[in-house]
């Protein structure tokens, strides 16, 4: 699989398929990486999707196990990343896709459509994260206890102290809904959306529904998807059938 170099960051990506781009983001936090579409999401978009579209994916920066690798930008933790997505999408000569975002997915979906409103055709949102207002410091303590350490032992130039600096920023900036754009910027959103609601600590079901409900044209599938398993692919043709009521005839 191919590298982008963009200036210092190095991006580990994939690009199957042919027809209209879907850029999938992997679940799995800040660890997010590949082979999480293919091998531990609910379904194997990969698998599910490349036959019809052009599904382009990647490792992100500084997670463990992946090889894309970048600055810690400690002040502006969401964009960055978002950074990321679209230099690959630029690189790649993709102007406008539709999204299929994972858990961390999901805030980052929103974050593209903040930066890229005319180039998101469709979102799909699959067990978006969320803020829990009981469980108010959930990311920044899994982070703090997983990712920091392993991402300070590989990288002797970050320490814990940015990390909590970063993650701080990350999650506590705008510690409400889905982190990354606010309740009113949902409400004027135009881009279709779909949710998929999870409801475990760091999938708030109430998070999910409440971003279907108020986005203008935004849908929900069933709820539980997962389980029993048997529902996986009733959840899979909503979001077939979504995507191709929204990709551009070629």
């Amino acid at each position: 699989m191919p590298f982008l170099e963009n200036g210092p960051v190095r991006i580990h990506y994939q690009d199957v398929g042919s027809g209209f781009p879907v850029l999938l983001i992997p679940g799995g936090g800040l660890n997010a990486t590949m082979s999480y579409v293919a091998e531990r999401a609910p379904f194997n978009a990969l698998e599910v999707l490349s036959a019809e579209y052009r599904c382009i994916t990647m490792d992100l920066r500084n997670a463990d196990g992946g090889q894309s690798s970048g600055p810690l930008e400690i002040d502006r933790p969401w964009d960055a990343y978002t950074d990321d997505h679209l230099a690959l999408l630029d690189h790649l000569g993709v102007d406008r896709f539709m999204v299929l975002g994972f858990c961390i997915g999901g805030p980052f979906s929103w974050n593209l459509i903040r930066r890229a409103p005319d180039r998101v055709v469709a979102a799909v949102l699959a067990q978006p994260s969320g803020f829990r207002p009981e469980a108010p410091t959930l990311f920044k303590d899994n982070n703090m206890a997983g990712w920091g350490p392993k991402l300070c032992a590989r990288r002797p130039e970050i320490s814990m102290a940015m990390v909590e600096a970063f993650l701080d920023r990350m999650y506590g900036a705008n510690p409400d809904f889905v982190f990354t754009v606010t309740r009113d910027f949902v409400r004027a959103c135009q881009t279709p959306v779909l949710v998929l609601p999870d409801d475990i600590p760091a999938h708030p079901y109430a998070v999910a529904m409440e971003s279907a409900m108020l986005a203008p044209r935004g849908q929900a599938s069933l709820y539980p998807w997962k389980d029993p398993p048997d529902r996986i692919p009733l959840a899979v043709r909503h979001i077939q059938s979504f995507l191709r009521a929204h990709a551009p005839a070629r």
